[in-house]
């Protein structure tokens, strides 16, 4: 049987978007006018996705799992998506991005400074697994290109969170408060090479989404194991790697759940933790302070 990175636990209550992510003060540039902090700010209280709506609840009998959860209240937090493929307008304080295509929403669970969902809404497609779904070529490269913008955007919000911090990005902070034009502005950080674009090998959600996230894994919502191998293993399966070959390990379910299992093992420095949690989160707090000011 698959496993997935998150249990119904982890969802206990449907979340609004947390401003502190998003809109929280980070040093001096906070006070600049922000694009990107505008489109995401606060604008309305923010409706709670209706499951009863989505088409991956409908059906469901009431039968009790071994953890007692209901199957009904699996299905209530797993199909969730689907209101913001469908009522993206229900959402402005999570809802980035509409077009035709997709939709960009803030995770409501972050496990990063910035951590973003992209989901598709093609019916032909989001209730594919993402491994199945992204054998079509022209879906697949359509994605691709949602994603990389996405990525910008995940990167420029990064940069106005972090860059008052960084060693790098300090002359050309200087340089901006100056007011030197942008064009002449010297080199900051690249931002954009901390951001991830992948899927999960079997996904918590029912609905096809990708994950865009920076790399620091650094919140109060990565709990437990689970939580941290599924964007740290090869679980988590990077976008430009799609389509995978039949052969690929990646595809193998047992393969997939003894990576969930694995011992913890730090992303930045490699210390390894085996199972020992909590001294692996008190870890990544110092890796943080000094991945920021990098």
């Amino acid at each position: 049987m698959a496993e997935a990175a998150e249990d119904p636990q982890d969802f206990a209550k449907t979340p609004t978007a947390p401003s502190s992510h998003l809109h929280g003060t980070s040093g001096p540039q906070s006070k600049k006018r922000n694009a990107f902090a505008e489109l995401m700010a606060p604008k309305s209280k923010v409706a709670k996705p209706d499951a009863s709506s989505s088409r991956s609840s409908a059906g469901h009998k009431r039968s009790k799992n071994p953890e007692g959860k209901t199957a009904a209240t699996r299905s209530k937090w797993s199909g969730a998506l689907l209101e913001y493929i469908n009522h993206p307008d229900r959402f402005p304080q999570q809802v980035i991005r509409v077009t035709d295509k997709t939709v960009l929403i803030q995770d409501g669970f972050p496990k990063a400074t910035v951590h973003l969902l992209l989901i598709p809404r093609s019916p032909a497609h989001y209730d594919l697994h993402p491994l199945q779904a992204f054998q079509d070529e022209d879906f697949l490269a359509m994605m691709r290109d949602e994603a990389a913008s996405a990525a910008r955007l995940a990167a420029a919000e990064l940069q106005r969170k972090l860059s008052a911090f960084s060693v790098s990005s300090k002359a050309r902070n200087e340089a901006m408060n100056k007011g030197v034009p942008f064009d002449q502005l010297p080199q900051g950080r690249d931002y954009l090479s901390d951001i991830r674009i992948g899927v999960h090998a079997h996904p918590s959600m029912d609905h096809l989404h990708v994950h865009i996230l920076s790399r620091d894994m650094h919140s109060d919502k990565v709990k437990h194991r689970k939580h941290y191998n599924s964007f740290n293993t090869p679980f988590f399966i990077p976008l430009e790697d799609c389509p995978l070959a039949e052969d690929d390990q990646r595809r193998n379910t047992s393969f997939q759940n003894a990576n969930l299992a694995k011992g913890l093992v730090c992303w930045r420095c490699g210390q390894e933790f085996g199972n020992k949690f909590a001294e692996l989160k008190r870890h990544l707090e110092t890796e943080f302070e000094h991945w920021k000011v990098e």
